[in-house]
């Protein structure tokens, strides 16, 4: 959910979004917290609200599990769904609202700390963070030089997953350069199967390719100024970007089904058209949620089946590592505030992390979570991928702007990429409707 939206890696790989359902970690006895210090949260309860359902909320409610276990605290899950600003914000008015929110994108954290609606989280939080993460990170979950959430979830947004069998049968190799990924790509397409699968139904996917192509290109001062409206997007810059997007969106060997095939294609079904059983692409873009559509929708092997590249670097440019991330904080209005920054403060910890890493279909921003945490090597790879980017690492673009920009379906920049995809024959003229736009949505 960049604000109010269908967030791409909630909603595709786990389903459906059930607003208030709600699951129980029971504590489990010991009287110890996860900083080691006795403590008296038995008989306690936390309630943590967030975007997670399916897979992703049974995995994470794991997470809640161990942190019972250690702390003999009770503590209560919700899913929001996809509009997590809007479920909040009413529940705050309602006076019920939860203690802990997983957060999804740094504009709705922005937008919480504005209100005044969230706690500064503890010296204790920001020591174990200031051990465990990159600086980048702590200053995603900063407002104002204030300490709000605590990355706990990251996407590597950085990775091009494909067939080993269609780039063995094309006799091609992972692209180290985007040149080189269209050139790879007209040759597959030449051995008989369309390059890339792109998800043009949704808007999100699209920005995430422009992220990916602006930040290796233009550098990450111009992306930290383009992501905060600080340069208009009719900089010279964001044209070259859309330049070399429209190469590849334009040239129909490359996208399966052309733009208009495009359009009609969501997130899974572009996945399932590279790793399902009638493939009709070789490639698909997009992070490391990938894998888990992969493994338990379309029961394939990560690894063997379906394996993945970092996005080359473009121009000359260096290889970008763009990434998304889930932070935790805790709301003013929440009526357990001491056991909810115990909570906060165990979710910083690699134990924590280590738990959902251990069930898959996770990495995290922490950099002491060990290799051999992981499910498998390939979230081994990106998490490693990740964490070794240290502070070059950006995130996602559209998540930091505001809503009616960055996260809206039919809207912003989500619809205007999407009518770029239709025709990418006027790179220049799509950058002055994305000004416009951005120009409205910031208040400048």
């Amino acid at each position: 959910m960049r604000r109010p939206a269908v967030r791409h890696t909630r909603a595709a790989v786990s389903g459906a979004a059930v607003l208030g359902l709600a699951l129980s970690a029971t504590a489990c006895g010991g009287n110890v917290s996860a900083g080691g210090k006795k403590q008296e949260l038995n008989g306690q309860t936390v309630s943590v609200a967030g975007v997670w359902t399916g897979v992703e909320q049974q995995n994470f409610k794991k997470v809640l599990d161990a942190f019972s276990e250690k702390t003999g605290a009770k503590v209560t899950f919700s899913s929001t769904g996809d509009n997590v600003s809007t479920v909040i914000g009413s529940q705050v008015e309602g006076g019920n609202a939860p203690d802990v929110v997983m957060v999804p994108q740094v504009g709705v954290l922005q937008q919480f700390a504005k209100k005044g609606w969230l706690a500064p989280l503890s010296a204790e939080v920001g020591a174990e963070a200031g051990k465990n993460f990159a600086q980048v990170w702590k200053d995603y979950g900063t407002v104002d030089k204030t300490y709000y959430g605590l990355y706990f979830k990251a996407s590597h947004k950085s990775t091009v997953w494909y067939s080993p069998e269609a780039f063995t049968q094309a006799g091609v190799t992972p692209a180290k350069t985007y040149q080189e990924l269209l050139t790879s790509g007209r040759t597959l397409s030449d051995s008989g199967v369309p390059a890339f699968s792109v998800a043009g139904e949704a808007g999100w996917p699209l920005t995430d390719w422009f992220e990916n192509i602006y930040l290796s290109q233009a550098g990450q001062e111009k992306y930290d100024k383009l992501a905060a409206h600080k340069i208009p997007w009719t900089d010279p810059s964001v044209v070259k970007a859309l330049t070399a997007l429209g190469k590849l969106l334009s040239d129909k060997n490359l996208v399966a089904g052309g733009g208009s095939g495009a359009l009609r294609t969501d997130f899974p079904e572009s996945v399932q058209q590279v790793f399902g059983p009638e493939p009709k692409a070789a490639m698909v873009y997009e992070g490391d949620f990938v894998s888990a559509l992969v493994t338990d929708e379309l029961h394939k092997e990560v690894g063997k089946d379906a394996k993945f590249f970092p996005f080359p670097a473009v121009d000359g440019g260096k290889a970008p590592v763009v990434s998304g991330g889930d932070a935790a904080v805790v709301l003013k209005a929440g009526k357990n505030k001491k056991a909810a920054m115990e909570l906060v403060k165990y979710l910083a910890t690699p134990e924590a992390s280590g738990v959902w890493a251990k069930a898959g279909g996770y990495i995290s921003p922490n950099k002491k979570v060990p290799a051999d945490a992981y499910h498998d090597e390939v979230a081994r790879k990106a998490a490693k991928s990740l964490t070794d980017a240290g502070n070059s690492v950006r995130f996602d673009m559209s998540d930091q702007a505001p809503a009616a920009f960055g996260g809206t379906q039919g809207a912003g920049e989500w619809k205007l990429l999407q009518d770029f995809l239709r025709d990418p024959s006027d790179p220049k003229g799509t950058a002055d409707k994305l000004e416009a736009a951005a120009a409205k949505a910031f208040g400048k």
